[in-house]
């Protein structure tokens, strides 16, 4: 579910940036091509169908996303978790036999100033 989620997550980006890449900020693009009044394939306006498009894509992508969170979070494997755990625990313990403990000192101990 998680791989299939994330493939369609990959096109809808792709999707989403030539849609982008096709609009122009000043207008321009490919709704300057049919800028008439006059419909084309019952289209009023190039613009306001690139608008729509961007706006679905990027409302698919935000859906997407979550569902891909919800389907990592839910799916997560008891057999990964006791390995995790086991490497966890693995890299707590100290390593050797067993040793003195180390200990440090309490205060900073007091310098003799340098006379020149």
């Amino acid at each position: 579910m998680y791989l299939f989620l994330l493939i369609i997550a990959i096109i809808v980006c792709a999707l989403l940036v030539l849609l982008v890449l096709i609009q122009n900020p000043k207008g321009g693009g490919l709704s300057s091509n049919f800028s008439s009044s006059s419909q084309l394939m019952g289209v009023q306006k190039t613009g306001d169908f690139l608008e729509k498009g961007t706006w679905i894509l990027a409302v698919t992508l935000m859906v997407l996303s979550l569902a891909i969170n919800v389907a990592t979070k839910g799916g997560a494997d008891k057999g990964e978790e006791q390995q995790f755990k086991e490497q966890r625990d693995k890299a707590s313990k100290p390593v050797g036999g067993a040793s003195a403990p180390v200990s440090f000192p309490t205060a900073p101990q007091p310098t003799t100033p340098v006379k020149k």
